[in-house]
């Protein structure tokens, strides 16, 4: 297997420098993941787009597809902000002969207490195990992107 991982942003990747600052976007958390685990697997981590979910355009979601369709392999990861990876699944859906795992975080990798270890793990076995489509993977739960919502007050996602 041959895994491609898109990172496009999120609290995942964000950075702070203290509890004052305004966050950037840093590196791609995944790269350092699955490097840290020691992978045992073909991967390659390529940052597209370095944006809060919420700022994402029509555009940048054909941009993502676009890249996922280039992809020679039929395993793609997206690290995405979680505010609005159901609405890029939606765009996914025209990719074909392709399993798509999009996961990210609530709280960014360089914290401590973050969930995007844990996530990103799951979402590594689901690309594998999955049959084609695009999924989202979050929570220790993988949804079918038609039937999933993000519920704020819970800080996770549900079946819709």
């Amino acid at each position: 297997m041959k895994l491609q991982v898109l990172a496009v942003g999120g609290t995942i990747d964000k950075v702070y420098f203290d509890a004052l600052s305004e966050y950037h976007i840093g590196a791609p958390a995944a790269l350092e993941i699955l490097q840290r685990v020691k992978a045992n697997f073909d991967y390659d981590v390529t940052q597209m787009i370095s944006k809060d979910s919420l700022d994402m355009t029509d555009e940048d979601r054909r941009e993502i597809l676009s890249a996922v369709q280039a992809h020679s392999g039929e395993h793609v990861i997206i690290t995405h902000g979680t505010d609005t990876m159901v609405d890029t699944g939606q765009v996914l859906k025209a990719a074909t002969g392709k399993t798509i795992v999009i996961m990210g975080a609530m709280a960014p990798a360089i914290i401590k207490l973050t969930d995007a270890d844990f996530n990103l793990g799951v979402a590594v076995a689901a690309v594998q195990s999955l049959p084609q489509g695009v999924y989202l993977c979050m929570n220790g739960r993988i949804y079918n992107v038609d039937k999933v919502v993000k519920n704020r007050a819970e800080g996770q996602f549900q079946d819709a």
